[in-house]
């Protein structure tokens, strides 16, 4: 599960080399993009990717976000960056918050189990899913 907006996208523009990561990613698990499409850009941007787009109303957006991923098999791994993605975070099996442009609200941040400074290093997580052992290793 992927934030659009400070996540994949800076100001409604998919991020460079996010499109082949997700190409790349979607071999392994099946993506969803959860977004309140602040830009109007989503469809446009995701359109041709291996993913599904779900575009979520202005209001409540953060009880919305945490019912979507409560529906999903276990197994959840979300990434984002934003306050309406804390209550998703908290609800996963595995969240990454992701400090870019935008920064990253603080709820969400103290939410994350990890936390990265790129969506690069995020999705390559999921990827090469061995570098989460030393991050999550008790």
């Amino acid at each position: 599960m992927l934030d659009f907006n400070g996540t994949i996208a800076l100001d409604g523009l998919i991020l460079p080399n996010v499109r082949e990561k997700l190409i790349e990613l979607h071999t392994l698990l099946n993506i969803h993009v959860l977004t309140a499409d602040t830009n109007g850009s989503a469809a446009r941007e995701c359109e041709g990717l291996p993913l599904e787009l779900h575009v979520i109303g202005k209001d409540n957006q953060r009880e919305e976000k945490r019912r979507f991923v409560s529906q999903l098999e276990q197994g959840v791994a979300v990434i984002g960056n934003g306050v309406n993605d804390e209550l998703m975070f908290r609800e996963a099996d595995l969240s990454i918050a992701v400090i870019g442009k935008e920064g990253c609200a603080t709820g969400t941040l103290m939410s994350s189990n990890i936390v990265v400074t790129d969506i690069i290093d995020g999705l390559n997580l999921l990827i090469k899913h061995h570098r989460l052992i030393p991050t999550l290793r008790k």
